[in-house]
């Protein structure tokens, strides 16, 4: 591996081998989302916890300062919205020149496997992947299902992490779910959680995360499960616990409440 992308993977994934990947590009598809409205104010206050930012150019530009943030995640894929016909229908919306300009320390992009632009999107991870190699900036491949959930099993997202990574991925993003160790060991370069959806309490976010902690993930990449909680700091604090402290959910819960009421 060249010194650049080893030095870029280091800003990412901690001393530990672990990471928090904190997630605020929901808008690029979504709009202005619940507790997302105004992503710097949203951002603000639990960036510290947080080992990267998962984030648009436009959001970046406008709503992060240079002189205090995180490693940077480019999110570089779009061009479907939620209004919009298909959401797998995206493309590659930002050059390796802006990613440059932007000192961003990897691309993350969504792959659409089982989908009718499934090799629509494979192809533009090669792409990302092969222009992200010119100038060692590693490419995140993220396993989207959009709005079909019942796919979200071992087998299908161990299918999709696979190819990701056979693609030339260097981290993969998928969801969490029963058997994720199969999911884990069938792909070659290192895995990171979604957080999908809203749950109804904080246990299930931290039984979930430990879970996959425990079966190999190396971190996570979820975002509105802190940053819509009522209290995204706790969560946030509880999260990395179990992330870099390998607390468990009873101990995730007591940072929680603790956290919550100072």
């Amino acid at each position: 591996m060249e010194w650049g992308m080893a030095n870029r993977l280091a800003q990412l994934i901690q001393s530990d081998g672990k990471c928090l990947f904190m997630p605020i590009d929901h808008g690029y598809f979504q709009g202005p989302t619940r507790k997302l409205e105004e992503p710097g104010k949203t951002l603000e206050p639990i960036m510290p916890y947080a080992d990267a930012v998962f984030v648009t150019r436009g959001v970046l530009r406008s709503a992060i300062s240079p002189a205090n943030s995180k490693p940077i995640i480019l999110r570089v894929s779009g061009g479907t919205s939620m209004v919009g016909a298909d959401l797998a229908n995206e493309g590659i919306t930002t050059d390796i020149e802006d990613v440059i300009r932007l000192n961003a320390m990897a691309m993350g992009l969504s792959i659409f496997v089982g989908t009718d632009y499934e090799k629509e999107s494979l192809l533009n991870l090669s792409r990302l992947v092969n222009e992200g190699e010119k100038y060692d900036i590693p490419v995140m491949a993220v396993t989207a299902v959009g709005k079909e959930l019942e796919k979200r099993d071992a087998r299908y997202l161990a299918l999709c992490c696979r190819i990701a990574a056979e693609l030339g991925a260097r981290i993969v993003k998928t969801y969490w779910c029963e058997g994720f160790e199969k999911v884990v060991k069938g792909c070659p370069v290192p895995v990171v959680m979604a957080g999908g959806p809203r749950t109804e309490t904080e246990l299930e976010v931290f039984e979930f995360v430990h879970d996959g902690m425990q079966k190999g993930a190396i971190g996570v990449n979820l975002g509105r499960n802190i940053w819509q909680n009522e209290y995204p700091v706790a969560a946030i604090r509880a999260i990395r616990a179990i992330v870099h402290d390998n607390a468990t959910p009873k101990q995730a819960q007591e940072i929680y409440d603790t956290v919550k009421n100072e």
